[in-house]
């Protein structure tokens, strides 16, 4: 399958939040010790979930039955905060095209049954999206 600009960039940006978790940095000092300024896409989305990430990571655990954040694989936890910041606070990426990467990036980067927690994660905290929209 080939990789669409943005989905590129959502690979990168997951890659970038996971080495933050691993290295217990701040995600944007890490971006500002690039050797090469990663794509606008992904720096909007590394320092989003950074911004955001409280209230992000309650979302998620809001969510996921029975699995607290630090029993997640770091893959998971991470590529679910990249979904959760876009589904929230970017409304101009459609639902289904959040959902659909990040269930294919889960595929591709994590554990057999990833996709489905994942996905099933996602599609709760889209519904309550939508549920509180005016």
């Amino acid at each position: 399958m080939p990789r669409t600009g943005r989905r590129a960039a959502r690979e990168r940006a997951l890659s970038l939040l996971y080495e933050a978790e691993a290295k217990n940095e701040d995600p944007a000092e890490l971006l500002a010790g690039l050797a090469v300024a990663p794509d606008p896409f992904v720096v909007t989305l590394v320092e989003g979930v950074a911004q955001h990430r409280e209230q992000i990571d309650s979302l998620i655990a809001s969510h996921s039955r029975d699995w607290s954040l630090v029993r997640m694989p770091a893959i998971d936890r991470n590529l679910m905060r990249l979904a959760v910041f876009e589904l929230t606070c970017r409304p101009d990426t459609p639902v289904g095209v959040v959902i659909d990467e990040a269930v294919e990036l889960a595929k591709q980067y994590s554990t057999e049954d990833s996709s489905r927690f994942v996905n099933g994660v996602l599609s709760a905290v889209a519904r309550q999206r939508d549920q509180a929209a005016p």
